[in-house]
């Protein structure tokens, strides 16, 4: 899968930086999501961290346009790992 990656006019590099995400953890999340929604996935990267991927399919099937990614914690991670574990069941 092709994966593009919104480009910080300010900084020349992808937006995701800023928020401390890897491409590679991107990578792992879109490749194994633990929950997806029409743009959304959300799961567990290869450290551990837990991180929110907004992408937009792009016209050619097998691409994809992330515009950001960002670890989610506190109350939202706790709620993401419960609907996990009653999947599970």
């Amino acid at each position: 899968m092709k994966i593009r990656y919104y480009i910080d006019k300010e900084t020349n590099n992808p937006h995701i930086y800023k928020h401390n995400i890897a491409e590679f953890e991107v990578e792992t999340v879109l490749g194994r999501p633990g929950e997806e929604g029409s743009r959304i996935a959300t799961g567990q990267t290869e450290n551990g961290r837990y991180i929110r991927v907004i992408y937009v399919p792009e016209s050619n099937i097998n691409s994809i346009f992330v515009i950001t990614a960002y670890e989610i914690s506190g109350n939202v991670s706790k709620s993401y790992r419960r609907r996990r574990r009653r999947k599970r069941l």
